[in-house]
């Protein structure tokens, strides 16, 4: 037979270059090589996390649909400042002036301990929004918030974690209490997505945000 000119598929010569043949040994081992999963996309997300999404939306959209008259707007309006930043410190300073006396008593520490508890959480609630930057509600969903948002970011809810933190704050004095402070909270904070300027996961989040600083300073020491 006549033999096709070519080089050797087994001198080194043949190993150089794309279009060179290779050894069939060499193939083998090419096909057995291990590829890397492609990465994803920027904005690509997790299937739970888009269900979680979806799911959070679908509840916005049930709970903002509640008030349907003024006065019900205004009932509601009313309770979301008590997680404002005045309704806050003012209830910080109450107990701190009613104990002004008597530096070391039940109403002193009260009021220490809701300050620290406040500011801590508040601390936790900037460092998580500006790190996940969620948008609002009206900005992804078109549903208008009935009040003011101070901010863009969405995730987590500040007045939540500041209503909680208060009713933890408040229950250092009463123990008792805590269950009718931290309902009153709870209301504060579905209030947010009420009035559609949080998610009701926004709204969860920031009060466990305000039961984690509780617990660190507790560990602590502090409250």
């Amino acid at each position: 037979r006549r033999r096709i000119a070519g080089p050797d598929p087994l001198t080194p010569d043949a190993r150089d270059g794309d279009d060179a043949p290779r050894p069939a040994w060499r193939s083998r081992m090419l096909a057995f090589r291990p590829t890397a999963d492609p990465a994803p996309s920027p904005g690509e997300r997790a299937p739970w996390l888009a269900r979680l999404d979806a799911r959070d939306r679908a509840m916005l959209v049930a709970l903002a649909a509640a008030p349907r008259t003024p006065a019900e707007r205004r009932l509601w309006r009313g309770v979301t400042h008590l997680g404002g930043s005045r309704a806050t410190i003012l209830l910080c300073l109450l107990p701190l002036l009613a104990g002004a006396g008597a530096p070391g008593g039940a109403s002193w520490r009260v009021g220490v301990a809701t300050a620290t508890i406040v500011v801590l959480s508040h601390l936790l609630v900037q460092l998580v929004k500006r790190t996940v930057g969620r948008p609002r509600p009206s900005a992804a969903t078109g549903i208008a918030a009935q009040v003011l948002a101070p901010d863009r970011f969405s995730f987590p809810s500040g007045h939540a974690a500041a209503a909680m933190s208060v009713a933890l704050g408040y229950a250092v004095g009463a123990p008792a209490l805590l269950p009718v402070l931290a309902l009153a909270a709870l209301v504060v904070g579905l209030s947010r997505a009420v009035l559609g300027v949080h998610y009701l996961g926004d709204v969860l989040a920031g009060q466990l945000l305000a039961v984690v600083a509780a617990l660190l300073l507790r560990l602590a020491g502090l409250a």
